[in-house]
């Protein structure tokens, strides 16, 4: 493997990195795994969520990147583990959306303290706008594959 290929591999390696860390410092800043840890009593496990939150963003960032079929076939014990994996990504999102809205009930609140008398509905307006543009570049570009 040439000294280019070493280079590449590890700047792909590091910006999966810092991606995860990303999306798991925004989950962790909307109180997401808080509520999560406060709600199931097990506050004396932190280091267990943080090694599990750590270990899955590396697993996630490899299994991306190289592209590992599990090959579990067509057989009952996959149906059980896809319901499973089904049932807890449903949780999950479930308590990222209830986060999300409640991240939204402080809007009004940030809006007063940096004085925005009118327009937080065009404040509103204009990220959904930008998400919906970059979802279509995105997708008609196909760089998702």
């Amino acid at each position: 493997m040439s000294l280019e290929n070493l280079f590449l591999a590890f700047a792909g390696f590091s910006a999966g990195g810092v991606i995860a860390a990303g999306v798991f410092a925004f989950l962790a800043i909307i109180g997401v795994f808080p509520r999560l840890i406060g709600k199931t009593g097990t506050k004396r496990r932190v280091f267990l969520y943080e090694t599990v939150l750590v270990t899955g963003g590396i697993l996630g960032n490899i299994s991306d990147l190289l592209e590992i079929p599990l090959g579990l076939g067509i057989g009952a014990v996959s149906q059980i583990l896809l319901g499973l994996f089904g049932l807890s990504v449903g949780i999950f999102v479930g308590c990222l959306v209830m986060s999300l809205a409640e991240t939204l009930k402080a809007l009004p609140t940030i809006s007063r303290r940096i004085r925005l008398a009118v327009g937080l509905q065009y404040v509103i307006l204009a990220i959904a706008l930008g998400k919906l543009a970059g979802s279509l570049v995105y997708f008609v570009k196909r760089f998702g594959g």
